[in-house]
């Protein structure tokens, strides 16, 4: 599709260009305004306590807009739902080489990244983003598997991303071990959690670079290139971990 100004005044996330048009639609229940609203929202979902995390639109959305797309919905109780995925149109140079946006957050030099999260919803939707945006990421359910999958990478870690509140060990205490280990890699803690339930964890959130969830794909892919771009000389000034819980 070739979106013109007219089309692009009545929807303003997209641009006068060459796009391609995807439609996905369903012949389901359909959804209210009111649920229509937030479907797009990490963690939001209608259904029973165990049976849905409500990152599956998330992430979808997190990477058609990295890709500088855009989504339409249309859904009516009792008529289905509708889809409309806008991606632009890559262009192809006479030397058959593709030229791409260029999107805030994506890797350099090969980044690898460590992810230790023990709800493994939010892991994936973390994971998913962060290797879309062509970083190297290694995944783990806690602190205990983080060490072991530290240990069995031969490579370089550039980062851990971690949960502060997780069972048996916590991201702080989890900091504390690799940071012998890891060199010049950074650190971002990220929880759920109140302020003051990370306090009683023992995370003082100005020592590290913090993370509050939900997150959404922008928020979490600005904070890994905020923190990968510091100068190595302010990183090393921070304390890891404030306690040891």
């Amino acid at each position: 599709m070739d979106l013109d100004e007219a089309f692009v005044q009545s929807h303003p996330a997209a641009r006068v260009a060459a796009y391609v048009l995807l439609e996905v639609s369903d012949t389901g229940c359909g959804m209210t305004p009111e649920v229509l609203a937030h479907i797009f929202e990490p963690f939001f979902t209608t259904k029973e306590v165990g049976k849905g995390t409500g990152l599956g639109l998330a992430t979808v959305i997190g990477i058609v807009e990295q890709s500088r797309g855009f989504i339409e919905v249309e859904s009516k109780p009792g008529q289905g739902t509708l889809f409309r995925i806008y991606l632009p149109r890559a262009n192809v140079s006479t030397g058959g080489t593709k030229s791409s946006p260029s999107i805030p957050g994506l890797r350099r030099d090969c980044e690898t990244l460590l992810v230790v999260e023990d709800d493994e919803g939010v892991r994936t939707l973390a994971t998913m983003i962060l290797r879309s945006s062509g970083y190297t990421v290694l995944e783990a359910k806690d602190g205990e598997n983080g060490l072991e999958v530290f240990g069995e990478h031969t490579g370089t870690i550039h980062l851990l991303l971690t949960d502060v509140v997780m069972p048996h060990m916590n991201g702080c205490r989890l900091a504390e071990l690799l940071a012998p280990k890891m060199l010049n890699a950074k650190v971002i803690l990220m929880s759920g959690y109140l302020d003051d339930a990370i306090v009683r964890h023992g995370i003082q959130e100005k020592a590290l670079p913090f993370l509050q969830k939900p997150f959404q794909a922008e928020g979490l892919l600005a904070k890994v290139r905020e923190v990968l771009d510091q100068p190595q000389a302010a990183a090393t000034e921070q304390e890891p971990c404030a306690g040891g819980v």
